[in-house]
């Protein structure tokens, strides 16, 4: 399977249609995504722990309200799993697998104060950048 161009919106499950313009994802997290855009995009990185990573972008007791009540994740909630995302997109391009991007966010990095960069990206949009930043200059070098 080729990753090439793999969008932020598939690896979310909410790929726009075709009469919908450029923003749409940009609405969908302002009003909220779904809970099922989280499920789906766990799968992607962390398919041996699902519901911890799951637990990082929202808090157990609220998420299991969000379920219970078929209530949206909140707006911050959404753009944090679409930064995410976005970062694991961009990585899919560079390593063209699932588990060398997995293997890359979950290790130590030194130019993120040794922190993961999974934990940098879920942080801040800032952090996400940094590891877009580390991503970039990969594919450009040829190595992490």
């Amino acid at each position: 399977m080729s990753y090439h161009g793999l969008a932020v919106e598939e690896l979310l499950g909410v790929k726009p249609k075709k009469t919908e313009s450029t923003l749409t994802l940009a609405n969908s997290i302002e009003k909220g995504l779904p809970v099922s855009a989280l499920d789906t995009f766990a799968f992607h990185v962390s398919p041996h722990n699902v519901r911890g990573f799951s637990y990082r972008v929202v808090a157990k007791p609220t998420l299991e309200r969000r379920r219970r009540l078929k209530k949206p994740l909140t707006t911050d909630e959404s753009d944090r799993l679409a930064r995410v995302a976005k970062v694991f997109a961009f990585g899919l391009e560079i390593f063209q697998d699932e588990d060398k991007v997995r293997s890359f966010l979950e290790r130590a990095h030194p130019m993120l104060d040794n922190k993961s960069p999974l934990e940098v990206a879920l942080a801040t949009g800032p952090g996400a950048d940094a590891v877009m930043n580390i991503l970039g200059r990969a594919a450009y070098s040829g190595g992490v």
